[in-house]
């Protein structure tokens, strides 16, 4: 019986289905989820994993949403280097909280209660981002490079602003909105994170129902139109989406720019496809991973000798230069 001759398209055949490396990304997250709750477990066991369970839960919603998203947006917009928070959405997070000290004062915002405060930044952000994103893809296509620079000029700006605005702050005031401004899994409120799920389990369900359809989308505007999608509504409605996951685990945590960016790189790179029934959950899972397995280490084996948030930053800061280079060479 003679070998079959191997070509170099079998040759080249991944050994593991897409599938079968989603499910060891699911692996991975459930060690990781494991070593966070049980590494260095002592005393009251019941208030241990109370705490824990809160922030695993926190770090789950943010990780997967911001996964998701990320390839839902950068799909649509046709480009793997932009995302909502590099467009500008944490500095306008950090700018609406900055006014609302102002406005309201300290005392007055913590007054307003949890759930009108979480409405309220989703609001905003969500209004403001609707209105940036259809100026940038509406009817008339732009250059990426027009939309990054659009996205770090506004970035800038409203960074100008709110320092300009905690400059005039009284000191107590002040440190009550610095600690609002960067990411925390510890103080998450308990109550947002059963609404927070909700919200983010129906915005992922209508991601995945669009899978095909995202599919089409990679192929460009031209061809998914000749194929019979309806382009600017189903654009319009997917980047609402998008950006409502992030605008959620914004307001849920604080800000951290870079972690799609990192996700979403690694999940194209990893999936062996570009289906987005593949993709979609592979960079929700790598979310999880990053924030619970990072988290694991820096807290429970380094002793929290640096902020989570603060390394997704660095890291992802020199991954965002290396695709930008990248880009510009190809």
């Amino acid at each position: 019986m003679s070998t079959p001759l191997l070509t170099p398209a079998t040759a080249a055949r991944p050994r593991l289905s897409p599938r079968n490396r989603v499910l060891i990304t699911l692996a991975f997250c459930l060690l990781a989820t494991a070593a966070f709750m049980l590494i260095n477990v002592s005393g009251n066991l019941g208030f241990v994993f109370e705490l824990r369970g809160r922030k695993l839960a926190a770090m789950a919603l943010v990780g997967w949403a911001t996964g998701m998203a990320t390839v839902a947006f950068q799909t649509v917009t046709n480009n793997r280097l932009l995302t909502p928070s590099i467009m500008g959405l944490d500095a306008l997070y950090i700018f609406i909280q900055s006014v609302l000290v102002l406005v309201l004062g300290i005392s007055m915002v913590g007054r307003v209660g949890a759930y009108p405060m979480f409405f309220l930044n989703v609001g905003l952000m969500l209004l403001a981002a609707s209105a940036l994103t259809a100026v940038l893809f509406g009817k008339r296509s732009r250059s990426v490079y027009v939309v990054v620079l659009a996205g770090l000029v506004l970035g800038a700006v409203l960074r100008s602003l709110s320092s300009l605005i905690a400059r005039v702050l009284d000191p107590s005031a002040f440190m009550v909105l610095q600690d609002n401004l960067f990411a925390s899994f510890t103080a998450v409120n308990p109550e947002l994170i059963w609404l927070c799920a909700v919200i983010v389990a129906l915005a992922s369900w209508y991601l995945l129902s669009q899978r095909a359809t995202l599919d089409v989308l990679t192929l460009g505007k031209d061809a998914a139109v000749s194929l019979g999608v309806p382009y600017q509504s189903t654009v319009r409605r997917i980047l609402l989406v998008a950006t409502l996951l992030v605008c959620v685990s914004t307001a849920l945590v604080g800000p951290i720019t870079f972690l799609g960016l990192i996700v979403a790189a690694v999940a194209y790179q990893i999936s062996g496809t570009g289906r987005h029934a593949i993709t979609l959950p592979m960079a929700g899972l790598l979310g999880v991973a990053v924030l619970v397995g990072g988290q694991a280490i820096l807290e429970q084996l380094l002793g929290q000798a640096t902020v989570l948030a603060v390394v997704i930053e660095f890291v992802g800061g020199i991954a965002f230069i290396w695709l930008v280079i990248r880009k510009a060479s190809a």
